[in-house]
């Protein structure tokens, strides 16, 4: 639903609309969230002792109140019904984890503010009225300017672009020059503000509106228990430790997508890449993953040929493309990103250590059998040892290369030793095509 269909009268209501109510939920509950905590005898802190070096730079409470005009300027500014909800959504979105998180992990900032003279002090003495030094983990402020990031760097092109990436940085290194937060609270502002733009992205396909249910549970179980983990580690050591809520935070989001969201919660896109919020989430983990994807094929090929233009292979380096010149990529890879490709690229992102379903098994034998006949096809996933290998023996199947499975597996495997086809997946494929 864009601007010409809504009609733009009825897109200025609903932003009118939207800015009101979420202006009042957000002073109500913040509200709400201050006078809680201060009510409480066993607040703390959370610091690292090198803050104690951060200066107060009085100056920096400008851009640290700008984050305010900004959110009210991003809602006006929207140009379509849907951008506007998405955008509103993430605000309301970081509003209410910040609230659970303050009433449930209450924290104060540790330093006194010495008084400000000047436009600076009342900046200051305004500020700290409504804005108590209670709250602290998460930073609204970090996820907000994180969210608005987001927004106006889709949205300004050329010089305003540069204008608002220097004020967003402003703004980001203000929390701590202010003596507002402590650095805890901007890692983990960070890690959720991306949460949100990952709950409800551009394309509008939000994994809580595309639930698969995949109900893989052993591995769901799996990568919980490393969440667990971490989280446990993290809490206990504190100080640096506390960088491995990163870590469990990404197994827990990969713990979810295998119980509940599918491929669609690691959201890759149409041309093989992920959007840099999705990036941030991940990123212990895919660094882990394309580690994994290099130590087990070390000693193998990174592709190689099966027959008629179709190669079987991992996630490919430049170099692979490079030296092989592909014109077309199938890739099944939902974990990791491919390289920069300009000729055909499709994928079909299925989760790591799980069997294509007959639906996936068909589209992709077809889509091979469209690419091949324009030149040479790369079939891949992380290793090329299991999900890219299914495809191309659903290719066989399906275009009669073969008469039965075990002559496809065993030719596929004659060229790649280390292909691995489970009894689930033989299944899948005998009821797909025979």
């Amino acid at each position: 639903m864009d601007r010409v269909k809504l009609g733009f009268d009825k897109l200025t209501f609903y932003k009118f609309i939207w800015l009101v109510g979420l202006a009042i939920f957000f002073f109500a509950s913040y509200d709400f969230a201050n006078w809680f905590t201060s009510t409480r005898r066993d607040v703390g802190s959370i610091f690292l002792e090198w803050e104690r070096s951060i200066p107060l730079c009085s100056w920096s409470i400008v851009p640290y109140w700008s984050i305010d005009l900004m959110c009210g300027l991003a809602i006006l500014l929207v140009w379509s019904y849907r951008t506007l909800q998405i955008l509103c959504f993430r605000l309301l979105s970081a509003q209410i984890i910040c609230i659970i998180f303050f009433l449930i992990f209450s924290l104060k900032f540790f330093f006194d503010r010495p008084k400000l003279d000047g436009l600076p002090g009342l900046l200051f003495d305004i500020l700290t009225r409504f804005d108590k030094p209670f709250n602290q983990v998460l930073s609204l402020h970090i996820i907000l300017l994180v969210i608005l990031w987001d927004f106006y760097a889709n949205y300004l092109r050329g010089g305003w672009r540069c204008i608002v990436h220097i004020l967003c940085l402003l703004i980001g290194l203000s929390v701590l020059t202010t003596w507002h937060h402590h650095f805890c609270d901007i890692s983990t502002g960070l890690w959720v503000g991306c949460f949100c733009i990952w709950l409800w992205p551009d394309d509008g396909l939000s994994p809580l509106k595309n639930c698969q249910l995949p109900k893989q549970y052993v591995w769901s179980s799996l990568y919980f228990l490393l969440f667990l983990l971490l989280f446990s580690i993290a809490i206990y050591f504190s100080s640096w430790a506390l960088w491995l809520l990163w870590f469990s935070g990404a197994f827990l989001l990969v713990s979810v997508n295998y119980l509940l969201f599918g491929a669609v919660g690691f959201q890759k896109q149409a041309n093989g890449h992920f959007n840099l919020a999705v990036t941030i989430l991940y990123l212990p983990y895919f660094i882990i993953m394309w580690i994994n994807s290099r130590l087990w094929t070390f000693k193998n090929n990174p592709v190689d040929l099966i027959c008629d233009n179709v190669y079987l292979g991992r996630i490919p380096s430049n170099n692979t493309l490079h030296t092989n010149h592909f014109t077309s990529i199938v890739d099944l890879c939902a974990e990791l990103p491919i390289t920069q490709f300009n000729g055909n690229y499709h994928s079909i992102p299925v989760l790591d250590m799980t069997p294509l379903t007959i639906e996936q098994c068909q589209q992709t034998a077809k889509i091979i059998e469209k690419y091949h006949q324009q030149g040479k096809l790369l079939v891949c996933c992380a290793l090329g040892y299991s999900r890219s290998a299914t495809a191309i023996i659903a290719w066989l199947l399906l275009t009669k290369r073969v008469s039965n499975l075990d002559e496809a597996i065993t030719k596929v495997k004659v060229c790649r030793p280390n292909i691995v086809i489970t009894t689930k997946q033989q299944l899948i494929l005998t009821e797909c095509f025979f």
